[in-house]
């Protein structure tokens, strides 16, 4: 029996097309028999203070960084407002991405729009790149257990 990893789904999640881009990730993933649970920032709301007071930034700071340390494998979509034609990743997304290479949990690099150069440290720190849609479909097959490098021909600046 092959191990269930816990995933940390980092990726924007501010208009509908940010949350579909996240949802079709999840269900890939779901359909992975080496992936068990999966966390997503945004999911479960901290509702004991005001929305963007210092408490509730700091209680969700805290979860999601606790959420990302309890993960085996942080999974992260890196386009930010594609239909806005903005190809830079999320800064809050790029942040986890370092967090996790630093703290030595893998990164696995999502991104549905393959055209634009990704940023030469955030593309350093993948252990595996998904990179436009025909890749992404290959997230329900690959193995979290082996977690084989996986890169595809992309510009890095």
């Amino acid at each position: 029996m092959s191990k269930l990893n816990r995933v940390y789904l980092a990726g924007p999640f501010f208009s509908d097309q940010q949350t579909d881009r996240l949802n079709t990730i999840a269900a890939l993933l779901e359909q992975n028999n080496t992936i068990g649970d999966i966390f997503r920032p945004g999911k479960d709301e901290y509702t004991d203070a005001e929305f963007g007071s210092f408490e509730c930034q700091t209680a969700v700071f805290k979860h999601d960084i606790n959420n990302i340390n309890t993960s085996d494998i942080v999974v992260a979509e890196l386009d930010y407002k594609l239909e806005e034609k903005l190809s830079e990743p999320d800064s809050g997304t790029a942040w986890e991405c370092g967090y996790a290479f630093a703290n030595s949990i893998p990164v696995i690099g999502v991104r549905f729009d393959k055209e634009p150069p990704l940023n030469l440290m955030l593309a350093g720190s993948l252990t595996a790149f998904f990179n436009g849609q025909e890749s992404i479909n290959k997230i329900k097959d690959y193995d979290f257990n082996s977690l084989m490098t996986r890169y595809e021909k992309i510009n890095v600046f």
